[in-house]
């Protein structure tokens, strides 16, 4: 689990530890990491933005044999809508967590991935071309949007060996969701995870809903 401190990424640990499942998490901040261990997991720090720390990730689950991976750390960014031109500053941290994050992590997970499992990157049904009818949050849509072209190209690479999917969670009550969002995180997980594990080699490259509907691209 890439991106476990909080929201959905902490619900998914709690939800598999709740099964049984050995979980592996990571998290930014070591108090975070801290946590993540009392609750059973095995976690360790790392920050999908920084190159260094980043670098780290393949010797740590070398020859791990994941059956599912969910690759979640991401930021919203400002609020703002199209045409006002995001700080270079914002871009950046938008764009470098979103984006270049998964292009450094995904790749070190090659060998620390069981035959048949499953990989999945938390996206957004805002970063849809065919679905979008609103401008709000244009930086944040952009990341969501490169990102699924970063989730095809991995399915593409891992095709014989893992089926990999784009999510979209939900509008879920987390940090960035707001309270007044439609799903809470115990639900959108819980369908995330019957759709992960209903998921068939055929579905490799999709882009789904939580509840597993297929989304346009």
């Amino acid at each position: 689990m890439i991106g476990a401190s909080r929201g959905i990424g902490r619900e998914f640990v709690v939800q598999y530890l709740a099964d049984r499942a050995q979980v592996t998490a990571t998290a930014r901040k070591l108090g975070d990491v801290a946590e993540l261990e009392a609750l059973g997991a095995t976690a360790f720090a790392l920050d999908v933005a920084d190159a260094a720390s980043a670098s780290g990730l393949a010797w740590r689950v070398d020859n791990a044999g994941f059956d599912v991976v969910i690759v979640n750390a991401g930021v919203y960014g400002p609020r703002t809508t199209a045409l006002d031109t995001p700080t270079e500053a914002d871009f950046d941290n938008v764009m470098h967590t979103n984006v270049l994050g998964p292009m450094r992590v995904i790749p070190q997970l090659a060998d620390a991935l069981a035959p048949g499992a499953r990989l999945a990157v938390l996206s957004s049904e805002m970063g849809s071309m065919g679905l979008r009818e609103a401008s709000a949050g244009w930086l944040y849509r952009a990341s969501k949007a490169a990102l699924n072209s970063v989730l095809k190209d991995a399915s593409l690479a891992f095709a014989s060996q893992a089926t990999c999917i784009a999510f979209h969670p939900g509008w879920v009550q987390t940090d960035m969701g707001g309270p007044g969002a439609d799903l809470t995180p115990a639900k959108s997980v819980a369908d995330m995870r019957r759709t992960v594990a209903a998921l068939t080699p055929a579905q490799n490259g999709s882009f789904l809903n939580h509840d597993g509907t297929l989304l346009a691209w």
